[in-house]
């Protein structure tokens, strides 16, 4: 790292700590104060799992004003859009990052394709035990993913897989919620500060219905259709071979107004394209 790099980022990091200090507070047990500085400070060689998402993406920031050692792990399935991973890539090159890229097939975990009600459940435990895998073979002991406080623990099959897996969650742990992860983010330049959510490409399936490669493909390329005409969290769900979008009432306007082509496209891998009037947002 250069000097002058150095500097911006010794300036950068005062910033991004007085910008955060505020935010960051929450109790542990016994009543003592706990923020990011601090977690890192206990954990100074940390693995990461991330996503390329606003919350995965401010924890490796954090991680790298903080902590001593850190190695991202970022896994590519049939269940992550190739735009995750080019996001990803982008941050890690932006922060100047080590990132590891892993490759799982989400569908030869067993309980998966399936797309049983506790199908996360499952999931996590591939892939997690993957990045496990990975970074205790570089060296790490301690693996850390972007859960935060606003994230509900109570009927998430997910959860239940990261806690037997022994993965700790530090924005969670510190009590920062979605809006103020967005706003430090913002703070500290992040271009995922405003990024959409994105759940995985199995979620727009419902469960029970088999998951193929041939309906994750058909999500992503839809998806990706209606994200490149300027929609912003919208999903496409899908049910034996029909398709049904759910966007924001304020962009029913600009559904209409590409209605042809929207069905032309879609069309090429849906029966029919409905539009569900339960407005979402």
């Amino acid at each position: 790292m250069s000097e002058g790099a150095r500097i911006r980022r010794s300036s950068d990091q005062c910033a991004f700590y007085y910008a955060a200090e505020a935010l960051w507070g929450d109790e542990r047990e016994g009543g003592e104060s706990m923020n990011l500085k601090e977690f890192f400070q206990e954990n100074p060689k940390v693995a990461i799992a991330f996503s390329g998402g606003v919350d995965s993406a401010y924890l490796l920031y954090a991680a790298m004003q903080y902590a001593n050692t850190v190695r991202a792990y970022y896994v590519a399935s049939e269940f992550q859009p190739a735009f995750e991973l080019e996001d990803a890539k982008r941050l890690a090159k932006e922060l100047d990052a080590d990132v590891k890229i892993l490759s799982v097939s989400a569908l030869s975990i067993p309980g998966v394709k399936e797309n049983p009600a506790n199908r996360c459940y499952f999931c996590k435990q591939g892939i997690f035990g993957t990045i496990w895998k990975a970074a205790k073979e570089d060296g790490f002991e301690v693996l850390l993913d972007g859960t935060n406080a606003s994230d509900d623990a109570g009927d998430r099959p997910g959860m239940k897989a990261l806690q037997e897996l022994s993965v700790r969650s530090p924005l969670r742990e510190c009590g920062l919620t979605k809006n103020q992860i967005r706003l430090l983010s913002k703070e500290a330049g992040l271009f995922t500060w405003d990024k959409s959510a994105y759940a995985c490409l199995a979620t727009r399936i419902p469960t029970d219905e088999l998951l193929t490669r041939e309906k994750l493909a058909a999500t992503e390329a839809a998806e990706g259709y209606l994200f490149s005409l300027g929609f912003r969290d919208f999903r496409v769900r899908a049910k034996d071979g029909h398709a049904r979008i759910q966007l924001p009432e304020a962009q029913w306007e600009l559904l209409m107004r590409h209605r042809a082509e929207i069905l032309k496209e879609l069309k090429q891998y849906y029966v029919t394209v409905s539009l569900d009037l339960e407005v979402r947002g």
